[in-house]
């Protein structure tokens, strides 16, 4: 299976190197070439670097590793490069919108043959592509680090076990009350760890000497972290962004977070009250910010795993996250799964009247 893969890679290099890839571009997905390199990380009042600014995720790089790039780690400049083009031609605004990991798997696959073209899966259609902002492409293949497969470790029976129930659930009782609805419908709050790119994924840090604040775009939500070495809360209280808890490791701002709810909106399965974060802020230089993040949950993955992402510093600002307008979308919500259950016992009785 191995040698398969990496066959098709190769295959991929060739069916595109006759590609023209002058002017074929992705809105916002590659800064253009720089004469000098970037201008060193600046210093806080305090003499520790200097997070504050605004900062975008909009990589197209896939959580995961697709199982079509096997073990490799990195793509080739060539590889990217052609990537890069399928994506812009795919994703040139005509066409349907493509969010988190999909624009680097449908570009991929294309590549390889595997598909043609890109379609959204969303069952009510989706948005233009563009709508969505540009993605910008680099050599890695996930943002996984840790297992080195680039893959999630597999979850544990008792998190299998809990999916199933919660999808059993929603199944049987999907709008009941507002409490059935997502939280992300609901707009409750934001996500941790902050891996979502290209749709919404903004974040402004502000810091001081005692505090460091992370406003995230999306759900406009804010993250106050204490830099102080008090004990986490007592074990009884739990929160949907959990207790986090900061320090300076050198260069390193590190954020220790505990005390998360069970439905706490963690990536991919995840999301216990067992759960133990480790996330470490390194500015790289005036242009870039390294987010590493360890997710230890017993309760949910068999082992822990660590994802790194990059982010930009950008001139854009973070504006109004206008969720649902007014919370309208939640009693249209409920109000409409009211009238599909009041029309199926309509259904019912008639069924049942007509077979008598």
């Amino acid at each position: 299976m191995h040698r398969t893969r990496l066959a098709s890679l190769h295959i991929f290099v060739a069916l595109i190197a006759a590609m023209t890839l002058a002017g074929v571009t992705l809105a916002g997905q590659t800064a253009a070439p720089k004469d000098r390199p970037p201008a060193p990380a600046p210093r806080a009042v305090d003499g520790h670097p200097d997070l504050t600014g605004i900062w975008e995720h909009n990589a197209a790089t896939p959580l995961e590793r697709p199982d079509e790039l096997g073990d490799r780690a990195t793509l080739t400049d060539n590889e990217l490069a052609q990537l890069k083009a399928k994506a812009a031609e795919l994703f040139n605004g005509d066409g349907d919108a493509g969010f988190g990991d999909s624009i680097y798997v449908a570009a991929l696959r294309n590549i390889l043959g595997k598909d043609k073209g890109f379609k959204s899966t969303d069952v009510t259609g989706n948005y233009n592509a563009f709508w969505v902002v540009g993605r910008w492409f680099e050599n890695r293949t996930s943002l996984i680090t840790d297992p080195p497969n680039g893959k999630l470790p597999p979850l544990t029976a008792d998190a299998r076990t809990r999916q199933a129930a919660a999808a059993e659930r929603r199944k049987a009782h999907p709008y009941d009350g507002p409490e059935d609805i997502a939280l992300g419908q609901r707009c409750i709050t934001g996500n941790v760890p902050m891996l979502g790119a290209g749709y919404n994924n903004y974040y402004q840090i502000v810091q001081s000497p005692t505090h460091v604040a992370v406003n995230m775009e999306m759900r406009h939500d804010t993250r106050v972290i204490p830099i102080t070495n008090r004990p986490h809360l007592a074990g009884t209280v739990h929160l949907w962004l959990g207790d986090p808890i900061g320090r300076w490791e050198g260069e390193t701002f590190v954020v220790d977070s505990t005390n998360f709810r069970s439905d706490s909106p963690v990536a991919r399965g995840g999301g216990s009250e067992q759960l133990h974060l480790i996330e470490r802020f390194t500015r790289i230089n005036a242009e870039t910010l390294k987010y590493e993040v360890t997710v230890d949950d017993p309760a949910s993955w068999t082992k822990p795993w660590t994802a790194v992402l990059f982010m930009k510093s950008t001139a854009d600002q973070i504006y109004e996250y206008a969720c649902h307008e007014g919370n309208e979308a939640m009693s249209g919500t409920l109000r409409g799964t009211r009238v599909q259950e009041k029309n199926a016992r309509a259904k019912a009785a008639k069924s049942t009247s007509s077979s008598r």
